[in-house]
């Protein structure tokens, strides 16, 4: 008879050939993607030369996305992508996306259909940890590890213990999805689930479109995560039929798993929040923030630049003007997000508003482009980190906030929610 297993250590062990696993427990297991992006994938490509490897494992596991320096910022870029884009020329991979057709790659692969349920995914991205809304195992990897993985379609694991956390109740009005991210990284700090899985849970995550989901997960790295899952449900289900490229196995926890921790928590304690520089853990209610003025507002990227997270900026922009004095930048996570802001005229109302409206990258996230910020400025951002010089120098300072908030904030010219802003007439 086997040991209960959490979901986590359910995907491990079947990727390893084993019955059962327990934390702690060195596993060699099979992978069912590798992932990497303009800045890793070199890396890995010359690791990959080294091992004397002539062809990827299986070009169809394999997935190349520029996404980060894309569309090329500067020569070097330039000479990045390249050198992935002959990789993949070169090795005949089913999933590598020219600039025109991608997009943000931890929207992109979801959104595909390239990752499903039940996948052990490394990639050289630390918010790989994305896809575990999936109920996948997935996470950031170094490109030496993903040069190992593009050659073997192998890699080791330590079996991380899991916490447990349990979200009951309603969300109060105005709290989202990154909001009761934000919130469980500062209950538990940077490195509060340290190489630990975050498996989420409880009635507040069920009732969460996928999309949320996937900002939860995301942000499971910034707490240490080694992965954040979800199991699936008749949500994901619903969201995963007629979108997955391959056949998928569901694995849901032991009613008697062992978890390092259990931790509850009432969706009534979650309110608005935004994490202060220079750590996501560093988290205060909107309500207490509203003195700080911005001077660059950021809505977009892996975690929040979904169309629901585009719909949620646009209800606010729509009928109303970016402060005077503030840029805010508008960036789609994909091409298909894109198109469909367009369809739904969300793009005309962020462009009427004064906003950027971009072509999707990473840009601004990592301090790549599209929004550096000078000395001393100020930014409001849907982004994932706020470290020193995240956005460009050293003094710049990020908060980072729900689509609602950066959108509300851009317009007021501080950090600000949606009901502080005045009624627009006839709108």
């Amino acid at each position: 008879m086997t040991r209960p297993m959490t979901v986590a250590e359910k995907i491990l062990a079947a990727h390893a050939g084993l019955d059962e696993v327990r934390p702690g427990q060195l596993v060699e297991c099979d992978l069912d993607i590798v992932l990497a992006n303009d800045i890793t994938a070199p890396i890995a490509i010359d690791v990959f030369r080294e091992l004397g490897a002539q062809r990827v494992f299986d070009r169809d596991r394999v997935c190349l996305v520029p996404d980060h320096y894309a569309p090329n910022k500067d020569i070097k870029s330039a000479e990045q992508t390249k050198k992935m884009r002959d990789f993949a020329h070169e090795q005949k991979i089913t999933h590598y996306w020219e600039q025109g057709c991608a997009g943000i790659e931890h929207a992109l692969l979801p959104e595909t259909g390239t990752v499903v349920p039940g996948d052990l995914i490394i990639g050289a991205d630390s918010h790989t940890c994305t896809y575990g809304a999936l109920g996948a195992f997935s996470t950031g990897a170094g490109s030496t590890d993903a040069g190992v993985g593009l050659a073997t379609g192998r890699a080791w694991f330590k079996v991380p213990p899991t916490i447990r956390f349990e979200i009951d109740g309603e969300l109060p009005a105005g709290a989202s999805a990154k909001d009761i991210i934000l919130h469980i990284i500062g209950l538990i700090g940077v490195d509060g689930a340290l190489y630990q899985v975050m498996e989420f849970a409880g009635s507040t995550i069920e009732a969460l479109s996928m999309e949320g989901r996937m900002t939860i997960s995301n942000m499971a790295i910034e707490a240490g995560g080694k992965a954040g899952i979800i199991e699936v449900d008749d949500v994901a289900r619903a969201w995963l039929d007629g979108r997955c490229q391959r056949e998928y196995v569901e694995y849901h926890a032991d009613a008697d798993a062992e978890y390092a921790r259990v931790v509850h928590i009432d969706a009534a304690d979650i309110k608005p929040c935004v994490s202060w520089p220079h750590l996501p853990s560093n988290t205060h209610p909107v309500e207490e923030s509203r003195h700080i003025s911005i001077d660059q507002a950021v809505i977009g990227s892996c975690t929040n630049g979904r169309i629901e997270d585009m719909r949620a900026a646009a209800q606010i922009m729509r009928g109303r003007s970016v402060a005077p004095g503030v840029r805010c930048i508008v960036i789609p996570a994909t091409q298909a997000v894109f198109k469909q802001c367009m369809a739904e005229g969300l793009a005309d109302t962020f462009i009427d508003a004064g906003c950027v409206f971009s072509t999707p990258t990473c840009g601004p996230c990592l301090g790549g482009y599209m929004g550096i910020l000078a000395a001393g400025e100020r930014c409001v951002s849907t982004t994932n980190r706020n470290f020193v010089g995240r956005m460009g120098d050293t003094t710049s300072e990020v908060y980072l906030a729900s689509p609602a908030v950066a959108a509300a904030s851009a317009v007021a010219g501080h950090i600000a929610l949606p009901a502080d802003l005045p009624a627009i007439e006839n709108n």
